[in-house]
Parts: C-alpha cells; sequence; structure tokens
C-alpha cells in the first residue's frame, strides 16, 4: 500500500483512480511483529495494524477490497481477473498501469504430514490468531523447524508463554544464512541458555498425524521429537506464481525482474517488495531479500512513478537486526563466505569490547566481525552480537558500506562518545583500527 498513496501524494484524486486487491483480511499490517504478539510483548493484534480500508480511503482516496484475490493479469487486454472470495464469483477488471506487490510466501515443504492441524507458518495476521488459539488449548511442547530470524523469534516468544521448545534446524548453527558459523554459534549458547533444545545439522523427514488430525511428533534424521504445535520458520520464496503465469520475467533470484524504478519488462507493470528482486550494493547482484524496510521503499518508489514523478531504487546492502532471548543481532553487507563466493579476497577481525566505558554501570559485552577486501581495505561486511547496542553500530557499518568506505575511512569518522553510550574507542572504530592493521600487515607481507 506504499505504492498506491505515494502515487496519491503525487496526483490528486481527480486525476488517478487507485484500486487495490487483498486476498486477506487487514492492510498494512507488521508481519514482523506476530512474534512479539505471540509472546506477549504486543498484548492486541489490532497494535500491528498501520492503516485500515477506510483510512485508504478517506484520506487518499483509494479504493481497497478485501478478500478479493487477483488470479490472473493479460498484460495485452490490460485487465486482470478478480476472485471475491466473500461472495464468490469472478470479474474482469482493468488498468492502465498495474502494480505487482504480491509479497513472499513461506516454504512449506511436501513432507508426510505437513497439512496436519497444528502446523503454522507465520505470515500473516490470521496465522498469528490461529497459533495463539492453539497455544491456549493445552499446549506444553513445540516445534520449531528453521533457525532463522522468524524460528527464533517464535522459539523465544514460546518460551515466554511457558512452553518448551525444540529448535530443529539443518546448519550446524543458527541465522546460517545470516551469520558466520563463529558469530552463530554465539547465538546457539544464547538460545541453549533460554531453555530451547537445539536440534543442529539435522533434517525433518515427516510429521506424525493422530486420530484427530493434528500433529503429535515430528520426525527429524536423529529421532522423533513429541509436538503439539509444529511452526514452520524455514525462509520464504518471492510469490511469483501470478506473475510468471502472465509471462512476466522471473529473474536468477526469483524474484519479478524490474529496473530501478521498478519497472517491469512488460509494458504498464510494475512490481516491488518481497515479490521483487533487489539490487545488492556490495555483490553487485541482483538478489531476493524480504524485509518490510526496503518493501516500504520500494513502494514508495513505484507509486512515485505511477504517480508521475521520478524516482529509482538504487538498492541495499543487506542490513537486518533481531533481538534473540534479550541479544541482539545483527549484520550487513556480506559474510566471509559470502564475500569469497563472489570474488573478494578478504580478511576478516572480530573485536570483543563493552557497549558503554568500562567502568560505567550496565556495560555490557559486545562482539563484531568486520570483513574487508585485502587489497583495498574496503569494508564489505559486519556482523554484530551483543547485549546492547548493535542496531545503533549495524547501522554505522550500513552507512559505511552505502558510501563503500574503507576501513581506513571508517576509523576516522567522528562518532558520538559519553560514557554512558560508549567507550573513548567505540566498538565500531576498534574493529575498524584493527580491520586496517590487518589489510597492512598483508600488503606488508605480500607486496
Amino acid at each position: 500500500m506504499s505504492g498506491a498513496s505515494q502515487a496519491r501524494r503525487r496526483r490528486g484524486p481527480d486525476d488517478l483512480d487507485i484500486v487495490a486487491f487483498e486476498r486477506g483480511n487487514f492492510t498494512s499490517y507488521s508481519a514482523c511483529g506476530i512474534p512479539y504478539w505471540i509472546g506477549g510483548e504486543v498484548t492486541d493484534r489490532d497494535q500491528l495494524i498501520a492503516r485500515r480500508p477506510e483510512t485508504f480511503r478517506e484520506d487518499y482516496d483509494i479504493a481497497v477490497h478485501l478478500r478479493s484475490e487477483v488470479v490472473a493479469i493479460e498484460p495485452d487486454e490490460r485487465t486482470v481477473r478478480v476472485r471475491d472470495l466473500a461472495a464468490g464469483g469472478e470479474r474482469d477488471e482493468p488498468y492502465d498501469e498495474l502494480l505487482i506487490a504480491t509479497g513472499a510466501v513461506p516454504y512449506r515443504p511436501d513432507l508426510p504430514g505437513i497439512d496436519a492441524a497444528g502446523i503454522h507458518g507465520v505470515q500473516t495476521l490470521d496465522d498469528g490468531q490461529r497459533i495463539l488459539e492453539d497455544l491456549g488449548g493445552g499446549c506444553s511442547q513445540a516445534v520449531v523447524v528453521g533457525g532463522g530470524y522468524i524460528g527464533l523469534e517464535m522459539a523465544e516468544a514460546m518460551v515466554q508463554r511457558g512452553i518448551h521448545v525444540h529448535l530443529v534446524d539443518r546448519g550446524t548453527h543458527p541465522m546460517r544464512r545470516a551469520l558466520d558459523p563463529d558469530m552463530g554459534a554465539m547465538v546457539a549458547r544464547e538460545v541453549e541458555a533460554l531453555g530451547v533444545e537445539l536440534h543442529l545439522g539435522t533434517g525433518v523427514l515427516g510429521f506424525d498425524v493422530g486420530d484427530d488430525g493434528r500433529v503429535v511428533n515430528v520426525a527429524t534424521e536423529d529421532g522423533d521429537i513429541h509436538a503439539d504445535v509444529v511452526i514452520l520458520g524455514i525462509g520464504n520464496a518471492p510469490n511469483v506464481e501470478l506473475a510468471r503465469d502472465a509471462g512476466l520475467a522471473v529473474g536468477d533470484a526469483g524474484g519479478v525482474v524490474t529496473d530501478r524504478r521498478q519497472r517491469t519488462p512488460t509494458p504498464g507493470i510494475w512490481a516491488a517488495g518481497d515479490c521483487a528482486e533487489v539490487f545488492h550494493r556490495v555483490s553487485r547482484r541482483w538478489m531476493a531479500i524480504a524485509l518490510g524496510t526496503i518493501a516500504n521503499k520500494q513502494g514508495r518508489v513505484a507509486g512515485i512513478n505511477l504517480g508521475g514523478g521520478y524516482a529509482t531504487f538504487p538498492g541495499v546492502v543487506g542490513t537486518a537486526v533481531t533481538k534473540v532471548c534479550g541479544t541482539e543481532v545483527a549484520r550487513t553487507g556480506l559474510g566471509q563466505q559470502e564475500a569469497c563466493d563472489v570474488g573478494f579476497e578478504v580478511v576478516t577481525e572480530t573485536v570483543r569490547s563493552t557497549t558503554r566505558a568500562g567502568y560505567f554501570p550496565g556495560a555490557k559485552h559486545l562482539t563484531m566481525k568486520v570483513v574487508a577486501e585485502k587489497r583495498t581495505g574496503r569494508l564489505l561486511g559486519a556482523q554484530i552480537v551483543g547485549e546492547e547496542g548493535a542496531a545503533k553500530r549495524i547501522d554505522v557499518f550500513a552507512t559505511a558500506l552505502w558510501n563503500e568506505m574503507t576501513v581506513d575511512d571508517l576509523l576516522n569518522v567522528d562518532l558520538s562518545y559519553a560514557p554512558p553510550f560508549s567507550p573513548v574507542w567505540d566498538p565500531v572504530l576498534i574493529a575498524a583500527r584493527k580491520s586496517w592493521q590487518a589489510v597492512e600487515d598483508d600488503l606488508r607481507a605480500n607486496p
């Protein structure tokens, strides 16, 4: 809906008719907040809803049709086929310009028993409501499949509700797509300290179903685990089925292909958000990254262009942060192996420091890892795990990445200092200094 709102701001209500179709029951809600609603930190589902259909109608003159699914696009005719999920029936609606914002779909592996009651994805507010209903029905043990952002956040949420949690992941460490193994191992220790039982390096084979149709066990390569509820947190993929069926180009990363203005190669059709690919400014590759920040920015760009203005989306550096078991976990840019995979020769430095002056009450420990290009010292990525301050500091690294700074450049950035907020040498500057020293040492050893 960001795109529709921006288009309306560019053009008055007499210049542009904007119609939006949504197959669900809600518009403009925070899916990222669902784990915090499950865990009780957010007490009311409606707190996650940013704007309701009447807000779009009254403030932006945008007609929003809920429970209305677009099931086909006819680019040559410039029409969409809309299915009314509430009343039944289908109809064709014309368009001059079409914005596809179908988001991402969670992976749901084709395993025995996958459709049993009690097995949930975490994508919509309706998903969250169903999970809460199951958890309130005498649930004592849950199994989370997947150790990424959603899996870990949901594991913590259920522990907060007094439920014993097992987490199963094929990787050797949690957050394996976001963190290097050494940093992921730190997260594993924090998760286990919370009481979550980790089953790493093992896959799920299927789900045993009881006579009532509900899941009772998760079958893994290491044995069965009893489950009253199962949460699937194994990632997602761009939702491109509608676009692909209409003949739109889909890229190697699996998302709809667009240019920097969010136009697809098909005339009159634009795409934005989790369904569209995004340009990574460090790897120089197009990627599929499902993050609300990116989706909102792409929607803004598409809306400005649809409204008659001009805007481009220059890409991302892959910045993300979460809180797991009281520990902040953040990353930006490329990890060590990722950087090598795209052709960089790298040096890495890991720094352990404190978030405030060491003598100041409340100082917490923080570990950060920096990846830099070996010959030039160009910053390529950073990862942070700590009890506080990770979010602030990862944004410093993200800004440096955006501007293609070297670690020597970063070393000279004028960061703020006061004992309640950082040591006199902030951990960012310590990491930059040690990384630059590693670059210089390599240059001397290999002139």
